[in-house]
C-alpha cells in the first residue's frame, strides 16, 4: 500500500500532481506576463532612455555594416546583448528599439517566473506568486532611465536566476552554464558563481557529497560557453582584452568620491523606497534575532535556511560597487536576493501580506507615472542635435562625437568615423569622476595611433560634435581634438553647449 505524502512535505520536495503543478503555472504566469507588461509600458513611450541604448543601437548598425567586435567595433562589454541588438536589426530594422523592449519585458517575466518557481519551492503556493509579482513592481523602483531601458542588468537578470534555481536543485552542469550566460550579457554578473559554490559547500557539509564531480560539473558548464563564444569571435584576444583586462583603469577607485558617495547613497534610498513594504518585515526580523541570541525557530524557517540568499545578497553587493560608479542600473542585480528574502521574512512569520502588496502596489504607480512624465529635455536636446547633424551631411559621410552620448549617432543615422564611440576610451574619462587622470595621456594603450589611422583610412569625418560641455576632457583639455578643430573645421550651429563643427572646403 503506498505511503501518502503529507502535503507540506510535497510541496518542499517538488512531487506536486502534474494536475497541480500545471494549474498552479497557468494561473500565475498570464497574471506575471499582464504585470511586466503593464509595470514597462512606459519604455516604448521614448526613441532611446539612456546612452547604453544609444552605444547598443550604434554598435548592432556598425556590425551590421561589417564591424568585427573587439576590433573594428568596441566596447567594455560581453557580446551577448550586441549580438541581440544585431539580430533584432536584421529582422525588424534598425530605426526602432521597440523589439529590444519587447524582449525586455519578456526578459523581466522570466525572471519574475524563476524567482517564483524559488520562493514556491521553500514557502508554498502563495509565496511563490507574490514573489513573482513583487520582483515585477519593484523592477521599475529606480530612476525610468535605469530601469525602463533594454540594457545589459535586464537580460542578465534571467541567467543570474536561473544559476541559483539550478544550483538550489543541484543541477551543477545547468547552473554553471547559466553563470556563463549570466557572464556573457555583463561581467559582474558573474558574481551568481558564489551564492552556487556556497550551496555546493552546504551539500557537501550537510549531505556528504562529493565534492569533486559538482565542482567538474559547474566549472566545466562556466568553461564551454566562454569558449565557444571566443572560438565564434574572429579576435579573441581582443575579447580578452575588452571584457576582463582592459578595464581596470574604469573599475579604479580613483573618482570624484563625494559624486560617487552620493549617488550610491541617493540609489540605495530610492531602492530602498520602492522595497520598503517587504525590506520592513526583513529588518524587524533580523532586529529581533539581534535582540534576542536564543530565539526559537519562528514559523517556516524549519524549511531551510536562507544563508544562501544572504550569500547571493552580498555577492550582489559586491557586484554593484565593483569600480565604484554606483549608477541606477547597477542596482536592478540587488532586487532578485531582496525580493526573495523578503518573501521569506512576510511568510514565516505573522505580518499579513496585505500592507506589503499594498505598498508596493503604490510605489510601483508612483514610479510608473515618474516614467511616463518623466522630463525629456536631454532627449530633446539629443534629437535637435541628431536632426542637425543628418541635414549637414549625407548617408556616405561620417561623423565624430566627442561626448559621452553615442546615441547622436544612432538618432541621426550616420557611421561614427571611429572604432571609439565615446571619449571615454580616448581620454580615460567615464561617469563619476572628476578631472584627475583625465587626459590624452590617460588613455588606453596605442588608442590614438588607432584612432590616427582610422582618421587616415577613412579621411576626416564630415561632421565634429563637441558634447563636452564642461567635462575635463573638452577639447581645450585635449590638444589633439583642439587642433584638428581649430585647423580643418568651422563652426556650423551650436545648440546650448553643443557645437557642431563641419569640415572646411
Amino acid at each position: 500500500m503506498p505511503i501518502a505524502v503529507p502535503r507540506p512535505l510535497a510541496a518542499l520536495t517538488g512531487r506536486l500532481p502534474e494536475r497541480v503543478r500545471t494549474g498552479y503555472w497557468t494561473r500565475v504566469v498570464p497574471v506575471l506576463a499582464l504585470l511586466a507588461v503593464a509595470t514597462h509600458l512606459p519604455s516604448f513611450l521614448r526613441p532611446v532612455w539612456s546612452p547604453d541604448e544609444g552605444y547598443l543601437a550604434t554598435q548592432a548598425r556598425m556590425l551590421a555594416d561589417g564591424g568585427v567586435l573587439y576590433d573594428t567595433v568596441v566596447d567594455r562589454k560581453p557580446p551577448l546583448l550586441p549580438w541581440l541588438y544585431e539580430a533584432c536589426f536584421a529582422l525588424f530594422g534598425s530605426t526602432s528599439l521597440w523589439p529590444l523592449r519587447t524582449l525586455a519585458i519578456v526578459a523581466h517575466l522570466a525572471t519574475a517566473i524563476l524567482l517564483a518557481s524559488i520562493a514556491r519551492g521553500r514557502w508554498g503556493n502563495r509565496a511563490g506568486a507574490v514573489a513573482g509579482g513583487l520582483y515585477l513592481l519593484v523592477s521599475i523602483g529606480l530612476s525610468p532611465e535605469d530601469t525602463q531601458a533594454a540594457t545589459f542588468e535586464v537580460f542578465m537578470l534571467p541567467a543570474m536566476v536561473a544559476a541559483f534555481r539550478y544550483a538550489e536543485r543541484r543541477r551543477w552542469l545547468a547552473a554553471g552554464i547559466a553563470v556563463a550566460l549570466c557572464s556573457l550579457t555583463k561581467q559582474t554578473g558573474g558574481a551568481v558563481m558564489l551564492p552556487v559554490l556556497w550551496m555546493l559547500f552546504q551539500d557537501i557539509r550537510l549531505r556528504g557529497v562529493r565534492w569533486q564531480p559538482a565542482l567538474f560539473k559547474i566549472c566545466f558548464g562556466f568553461a564551454l560557453p566562454i569558449a565557444l563564444v571566443a572560438v565564434i569571435l574572429t579576435k579573441p584576444k581582443g575579447f580578452l582584452f575588452w571584457v576582463v583586462t582592459g578595464s581596470g583603469d574604469y573599475a579604479s577607485m580613483g573618482g570624484a568620491w563625494l559624486q560617487m558617495s552620493g549617488r550610491a547613497l541617493g540609489n540605495s534610498a530610492i531602492l530602498l523606497a520602492a522595497c520598503l513594504g517587504f525590506l520592513a518585515p526583513l529588518g524587524h526580523r533580523l532586529w529581533l534575532k539581534l535582540r534576542h541570541r536564543a530565539l526559537p525557530a519562528l514559523r517556516g524557517e524549519e524549511h531551510g535556511s536562507s544563508s544562501d540568499l544572504w550569500v547571493w545578497l552580498l555577492s550582489s553587493v559586491v557586484a554593484v560597487s565593483t569600480g565604484f560608479h554606483f549608477f541606477g542600473h547597477y542596482y536592478l542585480q540587488l532586487m532578485p536576493p531582496l525580493v526573495l528574502l523578503g518573501v521569506g521574512a512576510v511568510t514565516t512569520s505573522v505580518i499579513s501580506w496585505r500592507p506589503v502588496l499594498v505598498y508596493s502596489t503604490v510605489a510601483a504607480t508612483a514610479f510608473w507615472g515618474l516614467a511616463v512624465f518623466w522630463p525629456g529635455q536631454r532627449l530633446d536636446h539629443s534629437t535637435e542635435v541628431a536632426t542637425t547633424i543628418a541635414e549637414q551631411t549625407t548617408a556616405k559621410d561620417t561623423v565624430l562625437v566627442w561626448g559621452m552620448h553615442p546615441e547622436l549617432y544612432w538618432l541621426a543615422d550616420r557611421r561614427p568615423v571611429t572604432r571609439y564611440l565615446t571619449a571615454g576610451f580616448l581620454t580615460n574619462f567615464s561617469g563619476g569622476k572628476d578631472g584627475k587622470d583625465v587626459g590624452e595621456q590617460f588613455s588606453m594603450a596605442n588608442a590614438w595611433q588607432t584612432f590616427d589611422k582610422e582618421l587616415a583610412d577613412k579621411g576626416l569625418p564630415e561632421i565634429v560634435v563637441d558634447d563636452s560641455g564642461l567635462a575635463p576632457y573638452q577639447p581645450v583639455h585635449i590638444p589633439r581634438i583642439e587642433s584638428l578643430l581649430e585647423t580643418r573645421y568651422e563652426v556650423v550651429a551650436v545648440n546650448a553647449d553643443t557645437v557642431i563643427y563641419r569640415l572646411k572646403r
